[in-house]
């Protein structure tokens, strides 16, 4: 099965802080992106799956989100639940061009 992704640009990513995460209106979707310490980039849906709570609002820990509702963890490279059960998140393919700016796929 071939799916069609479209690459939008968000702006610079200097606009999330490390350690943080910024949520984006992308076509029909509330994506968040995550810039953790270490400089990793990575994007999900917005909202935790379990009892939607608001993700950019949650603890970032390495390659780790955790709701700021339950406490539900989830691994931003695959959206899988640590300890947890609850359906993974939704993750996107964020990158960075060479002068700064993020995009994200859908």
């Amino acid at each position: 099965m071939n799916v069609m992704l479209t690459r939008y640009r968000l702006g610079p990513l200097a606009a999330i802080p490390l350690g943080e995460g910024r949520v984006y209106r992308v076509a029909e979707h509330a994506v968040v992106v995550f810039r953790t310490r270490s400089g990793g980039i990575y994007a999900t849906q917005a909202e935790c799956p379990h009892r939607s709570g608001p993700l950019s609002d949650g603890l970032l820990a390495d390659d780790c989100i955790t709701c700021p509702l339950h406490g539900y963890s989830f691994d931003l490279r695959d959206g899988r639940a640590r300890g947890a059960e609850c359906p993974p998140l939704v993750t996107y393919r964020a990158s960075v061009d060479a002068i700064g700016e993020l995009t994200v796929e859908l």
